[in-house]
């Protein structure tokens, strides 16, 4: 009897793996609708919802820097039909600086994958006399508490540019901002003129010369900005900072439809058409397996936590 009830189950959980998914999914995106986070994660889930023939109903949440949509998250029922944006700030950088968040970014989810990384641009404004990101760093020693603005504390830009001050022996001035468009206004007027920023933010003053791109905060250089050179061709080592994204679901949720949506994940950033659009954006395409994403969080943890504590960062 145990046998025949034990077959029982295994024939009802594989039914319900095949029938998966049987009703719309949510996708809770931690931030503004908009926003370069939220217009790469739909085109990731406007796919996905073609693949798999089922609607995804996106939710934006955008409040405590990613942390309220992320506590919903984790709180939803663990059965697949509720995933969550996960970034470095909800997900990495919080859990450093804010440990009474109400989860734990590497407890209470199951990652899924990652589909893109978004690399920092140092960017400058053109009223600044600087040509080079060498001589960022030169003007930055002699001239100390020059101004950078950032999205907000703890934001990747700012955590670029508390990695460029170590790395250079800089003491800056970091400005956070809520609303981008006044960052970019006083970027183009020189009063903060300096930015560690996505390229989505920064790509329209820049293609109209009111900013100048110095270097990519990554290994390869950008294919939106090929003439920008990688911080490392422009003679600063170790300098790699970038938002990164993926997709989590609430701890618990079963392994058959995490494997699926694992698998319409690495599809989409597979389709040309969403690579170019990726690439449009200044975003990489990347994809990984749930461990590998679990590995690659535990990492980031790791490494920001030593920079964070360097750099004195706080939330406030």
């Amino acid at each position: 009897m145990r046998l025949l009830a034990f077959a029982a189950l295994l024939s009802c959980a594989s039914l319900q793996a095949q029938d998966y998914p049987a009703r719309p999914i949510t996708a809770i995106i931690p931030f503004s609708s908009g926003s370069a986070s939220d217009v790469i994660a739909r085109l990731v889930l406007q796919r996905m919802e073609t693949s798999m023939g089922q609607r995804i109903v996106v939710t934006n949440i955008p409040a405590a820097g990613g942390v309220s949509g992320t506590l919903t998250a984790s709180k939803a029922p663990p059965d697949g039909y509720t995933i969550v944006m996960g970034a470095a700030g909800p997900t990495v950088v919080n859990k450093i600086l804010s440990p009474a968040l109400g989860y734990d970014p590497e407890k209470d989810f199951a990652p899924i994958s990652l589909y893109a990384s978004l690399p920092n641009v140092v960017v400058v404004s053109t009223k600044l006399p600087i040509n080079t990101l060498m001589e960022l760093a030169d003007y930055a020693r002699k001239n100390p508490k020059v101004p950078y603005g950032s999205v907000g504390n703890g934001s990747s830009q700012h955590l670029a540019g508390a990695l460029f001050e170590q790395l250079v022996g800089a003491q800056m001035q970091h400005v956070p901002y809520r609303i981008t468009s006044q960052m970019q206004s006083d970027m183009i007027a020189g009063t903060v003129p300096v930015s560690f920023q996505l390229l989505p933010n920064v790509l329209g003053p820049i293609k109209a010369g009111q900013l100048r791109a110095l270097a990519v905060a990554s290994k390869r250089r950008l294919a939106a900005l090929p003439d920008v050179p990688t911080a490392a061709e422009a003679g600063l080592k170790n300098f790699e900072s970038a938002a990164w994204f993926g997709f989590l679901a609430p701890r618990g949720t079963p392994k058959a439809p995490v494997d699926r949506l694992n698998r319409e994940i690495a599809a989409a950033v597979a389709d040309p058409a969403v690579r170019t659009r990726f690439t449009d954006f200044g975003a990489e395409p990347i994809s990984s397996t749930p461990d590998e994403f679990a590995r690659y969080i535990s990492v980031e943890v790791t490494r920001w936590r030593d920079i964070i504590t360097k750099g004195g960062i706080t939330l406030d």
